[in-house]
């Protein structure tokens, strides 16, 4: 009675299974094609001279986008590099302390100053002179003699200190125009394609400006979403096969890089409102496109080869 039972049920056994839809080790989800954009912008102001690009361009890393004005930053860097080699000589002056020919001077006088001293003294002892000319010639010695000491010694530590301390702010104002020089020069960061222009020749732009926006279109990747139940048969590094349909024979490899750890309400672009209800969690499935035919906004499906969940 049981096996007659079993045989009877077996037809509709095997229509549920042919109706339940994804097999169990694979999970099926929609997405939309995105891509990594970057914007890129202006970090030094002027007036656009020369553009070397458009919108729809293939670009690489380090091409060169357009040009910014920088007469004035030349004439900047030619005024910094004046104040940098002056500062430059005061320090070398500093380290290398007086010239021979002011000590000798200096000594000379030290030596004068003492003989008129001395004269002095002995000139007081007869009273033929006052007492103040013997304090001139006094502090005539002291002064000669200060000079002549400070001379020999040389530059103290903290001015050697200073002099230093001047020739590397001069040093890296020079460096700060060099680099503004450089930023004058808009490049992309990455290849790919040019999305956005967001400027034309002649304009002027300010600091910080938003110029061109480039987007990565070697790799691109889909965003979809699945049930806590999925989840655990998700793993980091799963394969997965995409499709389009703009391409409807053909199917492109992916890998799963990034699980959310965060449930979410599903997005907002899903047709029903019921689903949008529902908290799912966000896998990424990174997809190379190095024809560059997927393109980002593109309806795509996807079928994440799983593991059973433990």
């Amino acid at each position: 009675m049981k096996q007659s039972a079993l045989m009877a049920l077996a037809p509709l056994l095997l229509a549920l299974a042919s109706c339940s839809g994804t097999p169990p080790g694979e999970i099926s989800a929609s997405g939309t094609i995105e891509t990594t954009e970057v914007t890129i912008s202006a970090k030094v102001g002027g007036e656009i001279t020369k553009l070397l690009c458009d919108e729809g361009w293939s670009v690489k890393k380090g091409d060169t986008l357009a040009l910014i004005d920088r007469a004035d930053l030349d004439i900047q860097l030619r005024q910094t590099l004046a104040n940098a080699d002056a500062s430059e000589a005061q320090y070398a002056l500093a380290l290398k302390g007086s010239r021979e020919e002011d000590i000798a001077q200096a000594e000379a006088s030290l030596k004068n100053a003492g003989d008129d001293l001395n004269r002095t003294k002995e000139l007081i002892k007869s009273n033929t002179v006052a007492q103040k000319a013997l304090d001139d010639a006094q502090t005539r010695y002291i002064v000669a003699q200060q000079t002549y000491e400070k001379l020999r010694r040389g530059s103290r530590t903290e001015e050697i200190q200073a002099a230093r301390a001047r020739r590397d702010q001069a040093a890296a104002q020079v460096e700060s125009i060099r680099k503004k020089l450089r930023d004058s020069y808009i490049t992309s960061p990455i290849s790919g394609i040019v999305t956005q222009k967001a400027v034309e020749e002649g304009e002027l732009v300010t600091p910080n400006a938003s110029l061109f926006r480039v987007a990565e279109l070697r790799q691109v990747h889909l965003m979809i979403y699945v049930t806590e139940i999925e989840l655990a048969r998700v793993k980091l590094g799963q394969t997965a096969k995409v499709s389009v349909d703009a391409y409807p024979k053909r199917t492109f490899p992916g890998k799963v890089t990034f699980i959310s750890p965060v449930a979410e309400f599903t997005p907002k672009n899903v047709q029903t409102k019921d689903d949008r209800t529902k908290l799912v969690f966000g896998v990424k499935i990174a997809i190379d496109n190095p024809d560059e035919i997927l393109k980002p906004g593109m309806p795509a499906d996807a079928v994440v080869e799983t593991a059973a969940a433990s």
